[in-house]
């Protein structure tokens, strides 16, 4: 994230400082720092390309590097922290007419990484650093209309080229910059979506099965992955969020996915597989929000154990016998993760962790799926596949 910094046209900065600095008393504010953006952009549509770089990198980068850079020159107003990201980030010298102390030099992790320090008891410096670098857009061909080949001759075609993912068989990290890429054919003809390859991962291990249940289903991402991966099974999605599953009912029809989606779960649903993505803290997807480690309050940790435990035991009861129920999240809290398995399991005898079919590099040694930034590339996320070992 820092090595982009040298690259930033800030010779265009001078003249945006008194726009700036408003936004960037929102942002240590509180306010998200795309929605800041957003909001000057909008305001100053005349803009060069140069310029609107110059706001989106002082931003975000202050946004992200307050702690670094209040521990470099000292709790100073916005606009000498945004010198400061100058000056000792991107190394550019600048005249913005500010008075910076000298740079003092950062003993502590969680200032060289910029985290807060309840962040910071619960990972080490290698994840930290990764959290900080951007990730990769990926995609998911729709193997049900295009194998991930011929997706990739087929974008290429339209000049957006692409890489193969490393773990998932239909993943795709997208090469050129910038992509708009849903102003393509390939993506009006349903031939693709933009999914992490973690959370590509959390689909495949589900097993395969003659009917599905998306427990958490959202707007859809993983169950549109299990109906492009299974096209033939049964597959139930249903959630909370009305809203966000009639977005899952457009994009199924982009996507030629069939999909029964309920707004209430008929009680007597019952399936031979149910994955749930459980609602958690989403701290395994902190480098796709900049500024977001700042506005997480830990005091609301809390409050995800029992609605995941409760959420397992529903799954419970609308499975078939021998079925599995897979179990994931995109954070990094043990608490939300094996804590949650393993009060499952003490409660329900009759489940087992089944070890699923990916490489020992994703695995750890209990069986259960672990992927993190900095050893695979992808957000953090964990996920348990638990068989039902009884015949009633």
């Amino acid at each position: 994230m820092i090595s982009r910094l040298h690259d930033v046209p800030w010779h265009v900065l001078p003249g945006l400082a008194p726009l700036l600095e408003p936004a960037l008393t929102a942002v240590l504010d509180g306010r998200p720092a795309a929605d800041v953006l957003d909001k000057l952009l909008r305001a100053n549509r005349t803009f060069t390309t140069d310029q609107r770089r110059v706001c989106a990198e002082s931003i975000f980068g202050v946004g992200l590097w307050r702690r670094r850079l209040r521990a470099t020159v000292g709790a100073l107003p916005p606009l000498h922290l945004l010198a400061s990201l100058v000056r000792d980030l991107a190394n550019v010298s600048l005249d913005l007419g500010l008075e910076l102390p000298p740079a003092q030099p950062l003993t502590d992790f969680r200032d060289r990484t910029s985290i807060p320090d309840w962040l910071g008891a619960l990972i080490d410096e290698p994840l930290a650093t990764a959290l900080n670098e951007p990730g990769p857009v990926t995609l998911r061909a729709n193997r049900a209309r295009i194998s991930r080949d011929d997706l990739r001759r087929r974008l290429a075609e339209e000049g957006r080229h692409t890489e193969p993912g490393r773990w998932s068989d239909d993943a795709l990290h997208v090469t050129t910059r910038p992509a708009n890429l849903t102003a393509t054919t390939a993506w009006r003809d349903g031939l693709f979506e933009i999914q992490d390859e973690g959370s590509q991962l959390l689909a495949a291990i589900v097993p395969e099965g003659h009917s599905l249940l998306d427990l958490c289903a959202g707007a859809g991402g993983k169950t549109l992955a299990l109906a492009s991966r299974l096209p033939t099974a049964a597959l139930h999605a249903t959630d909370v969020d009305k809203a966000r599953l009639e977005r899952l009912r457009t994009r199924a029809t982009r996507a030629g996915a069939r999909v029964r989606i309920h707004h209430a779960l008929p009680a007597d649903l019952r399936v031979t597989h149910v994955l749930v993505d459980a609602p958690c803290s989403e701290l395994g997807a902190l480098r796709r929000g900049p500024d977001l480690r700042w506005r997480i309050d830990p005091a609301t940790f809390s409050t995800w154990p029992p609605i995941q435990r409760a959420l397992l035991d529903t799954a419970a009861s609308h499975l078939l016998p021998g079925g599995t129920i897979t179990y994931a999240t995109c954070t990094l809290r043990p608490e939300e993760n094996e804590h949650v398995v393993t009060s499952f399991l003490s409660a329900n005898p009759r489940f087992r962790i089944e070890r699923p079919a990916l490489p020992d590099e994703l695995l750890h040694s209990d069986g259960t799926l672990r992927t993190f930034p900095h050893r695979h590339g992808t957000d953090g996320f964990f996920a348990a596949v638990l068989r039902d070992t009884s015949t009633r």
